[in-house]
């Protein structure tokens, strides 16, 4: 059973959770941009509100929203396919009905989650945030 709660502080825990999913789901990254993207992650922590994930008392997946917008969704890859990304979305939608996220175009685990979840493709960036060329998908709620 998934339990969601407010983040503690815990970012260690956070990053490792970001690693797990990101070295499962982008392979698109070499390990050079996974190291560039950890040390750049932590940074976003305290910009956003985060929601923690708990299975069998034990941190699988967290997210951050801030200004209505899905900033992060990871789950740890041990905790994939358990419910526990989704839980998290349908919390963030329960706080903001007309959320928005940007995903990696190149992450077609992802893109399939939100579409399957009922956003749909609003718009298309060339780079991602830090302007590396990484194209992203602006989603929005059907």
């Amino acid at each position: 059973m998934t339990t969601l709660r407010p983040s503690n502080g815990e970012y260690p825990r956070l990053l490792e959770i970001w690693r797990s999913a990101v070295e499962a789901t982008h392979d698109f990254l070499t390990p050079a941009d996974v190291e560039y993207y950890a040390t750049r992650v932590p940074l976003y922590f305290p910009e956003v509100d985060l929601t923690v994930a708990e299975v069998d008392g034990i941190a699988a997946g967290f997210s951050g929203i801030a200004e209505g917008k899905l900033e992060m969704l990871f789950v740890h890859d041990d905790f994939r396919g358990r419910g526990v990304g989704t839980a998290l979305l349908r919390a963030a939608l329960d706080r903001h009905p007309d959320l928005t996220l940007d995903v990696n175009e190149q992450n077609p685990q992802a893109v399939g989650f939100y579409l399957h979840h009922g956003f749909e493709v609003a718009g298309r960036q060339e780079t991602d945030s830090d302007g590396r060329p990484f194209p992203l998908l602006e989603l929005k709620r059907a």
